[in-house]
């Protein structure tokens, strides 16, 4: 019978079980259980070494209420490197006895060395040794070499349970590696074309950077003026396709009986007014690729044949009974819900699934505040070439006054990226030193970052209709602010029927959406 007492396992195991099938976060979960280990069993340095996907060496992960070093371990190499490369535990009764264990890790005092154990336990998952279970042991449980037996059992078991849990966490691990490896290797070509810093535009950019080389075709979404065509063109532009043409056609743009025709050409006779052969968009991007924008706008009639294109790669020209064929890569964007069009039978889900072959999901300027400088930067720039110069001379494009910073970040930029440069563009017109300020934007920047949130000032001519009008929109547009745009809340809060606040929000052409939180908007 082992000295050690059954009690505290069992009250271990069920602690574990518990926070296994918590659905906290990983790194909280597999805490938990080595805090479980601790005050359960009595364990001291409770900790998990997994090994780091990209240089292959040992590393500690996961220690709850200790300074972790950052040693890292061999495989092989001393007691922990020893259990991962056999995959066979190791018990230690008294670390300063044995010739293999270093001490590495925790900088332990002779004191400890001289009356602490060690057990130290693989961690598998999928046939294939991950990492390492440890922990130090107070003389041995006071049962000797049967009570450290019996902790090595129990910990194997532990690992057994945890193994999923570690691989998973260990992705992570392989993933952060790889984002930071990446991050400052995106090709000049891809942020020549797409201006961004935030986590969200440089995750997008490097899926587009990944996607490039193949000619599988793509899906952009993202809400309108968010920068999907440019994405689509920094795409063709880093694509072994660059030198061949890169057409774009927006599928809203045009009535779907005159759609058809743009898309697939027509043949002199094909219909009144045909008076001679038409290239339709999928014969001019032979060789190069086809942007179809707002793709979720097309009709089912041309649904179908944009399918049969992507599947045969051949075209059936308007008026012609031969068929074309054709090399286009495909690159597809729209603002709608496809998913939903699907479920409502507005979209077909067969071309839904063949072009969702590699989504990349464009961030709205809101929750990317930080490119907002850098941007509207890169949009004075291109006004100073396009203009050929600006107050501050031909060689110097505009700077933002503070207060404009101030009221660019406080803006919730409902037109998105387009909208900061239709912005831009109206201030280096109006800038007259070679300063943009607050006088330089619209009406509606300036109030959203005014100090104090004061009501838009009237002139002397200002009419009383207009002035109460502008007072009533201040009242309405600081009762939305308050309340993330619930307007049940906000008409309250005015003391208005709801229907009378969503009259005013109608007329004054407010949009609820605009106040909603980052995380709510969408």
């Amino acid at each position: 019978m082992p000295a050690c007492p059954a009690a505290p396992f069992l009250n271990a195991l069920h602690d574990i079980t518990v926070s296994l099938a918590d659905k906290s976060s990983l790194r909280t979960t597999l805490t938990d259980i080595l805090k479980t280990l601790e005050t359960r069993l009595g364990l001291l340095r409770a900790h998990i070494v997994i090994q780091d996907p990209e240089s292959r060496n040992l590393r500690l992960s996961l220690c709850p209420g200790q300074p972790c070093s950052h040693v890292a371990y061999m495989p092989g190499r001393g007691v922990t490197g020893q259990v991962f490369a056999r995959g066979q535990s190791i018990i230690v009764p008294l670390m300063k006895e044995h010739p293999d264990f270093r001490n590495l890790l925790f900088s332990r005092s002779e004191k400890e060395l001289a009356s602490l154990g060690f057990i130290c336990v693989p961690i598998s998952a999928g046939g294939r040794t991950l990492g390492t279970l440890s922990a130090d042991t107070p003389s041995g449980c006071d049962g000797g070499r049967a009570g450290l037996e019996n902790l090595r059992e129990f910990l194997e078991s532990v690992a057994l349970m945890i193994g999923s849990h570690v691989a998973w966490l260990q992705e992570e691990m392989d993933s952060a590696s790889w984002e930071d490896s990446h991050e400052a290797s995106l090709p000049s070509g891809m942020d020549s074309f797409v201006v961004g810093q935030a986590p969200a535009m440089r995750a997008a950019l490097r899926q587009a950077f990944q996607a490039a080389p193949s000619r599988a075709t793509v899906l952009v979404l993202g809400e309108s003026g968010s920068g999907k065509e440019l994405m689509a063109e920094a795409i063709h532009k880093t694509s072994p396709r660059r030198s061949r043409p890169f057409v774009t056609l927006n599928c809203a743009a045009l009535p779907s009986e005159l759609l058809e025709g743009e898309l697939f050409g027509w043949r002199r006779g094909a219909f009144t007014n045909a008076v001679r052969d038409h290239r339709g968009m999928f014969e001019q991007a032979d060789g190069g690729t086809l942007f179809l924008d707002e793709i979720g706008d097309l009709s089912l009639p041309a649904q179908a044949k944009v399918l049969r294109a992507i599947q045969e790669r051949r075209i059936q020209v308007l008026g012609s009974e031969r068929s074309v064929s054709v090399d286009v890569r495909l690159i597809c964007a729209t603002n709608r819900p496809l998913e939903k069009l699907v479920r409502d039978g507005l979209f077909r889900e067969d071309l839904y699934y063949r072009i969702n072959v590699f989504p990349i999901s464009m961030p709205p300027l809101r929750r990317r505040k930080e490119d907002i400088p850098l941007l509207a930067g890169h949009f004075l720039r291109r006004f100073q070439s396009e203009y050929g110069s600006s107050p501050c001379g031909p060689e110097q494009p505009p700077t933002l006054s503070p207060p404009v910073q101030e009221a660019l970040q406080a803006w919730s930029w409902p037109g998105n990226v387009r909208e900061l440069q239709n912005v831009m563009e109206r201030a280096f017109l109006l800038c007259e030193d070679g300063i943009i300020r607050i006088r330089d934007l619209p009406a509606d920047i300036r109030s959203a970052a005014r100090p104090g949130d004061s009501p838009p000032e009237a002139s002397p001519e200002t009419s009383l209709t207009e002035r109460v009008s502008r007072l009533e929109k201040h009242l309405i547009d600081a009762a939305l602010k308050g309340t993330n745009g619930n307007i049940h809340e906000a008409a309250r809060k005015l003391r208005v029927t709801y229907r009378m606040l969503y009259y005013k929000m109608k007329k004054y052409g407010m949009d609820y959406r605009r106040y909603a939180k980052p995380d709510a908007v969408e």
